[in-house]
């Protein structure tokens, strides 16, 4: 399939308060999250390429032990087994792509 609906799409809670619908593709996946303020990512990594791009709201990110506050347009790489985390200073809306596809999630 080449075309989706995100409305038909189902949504998923990766953890309390972080919320969204996945797309995957032969190589990679995108998930399109909402975020509830005060919310938080627990430190972890995995194999996946992640490039994380924030919408909406304020994302205060740590990647390999270096923390930022993302706001609407930021963006951030994240290399494969790269430790990082995330809490949720405000509501947010986050689109994160994945590469290799994130069997996990689906």
């Amino acid at each position: 399939m080449i075309f989706h609906d995100r409305n038909k799409l189902e949504t998923k809670e990766l953890v309390p308060g972080i919320s969204g619908q996945l797309i995957h593709t032969e190589t990679m996946s995108i998930g399109y999250f909402d975020i509830a303020k005060g919310a938080v990512l627990p430190e972890h990594s995995h194999i996946h390429e992640q490039v994380t791009s924030l919408l909406e709201g304020e994302l205060e990110m740590t990647v390999n032990g270096e923390t930022k506050v993302m706001k609407a347009g930021h963006v951030a790489t994240i290399p494969p087994n790269t430790a990082h985390s995330a809490i949720a200073l405000t509501d947010c809306k986050a689109v994160d792509v994945f590469n290799p596809v994130r069997e996990d999630y689906k």
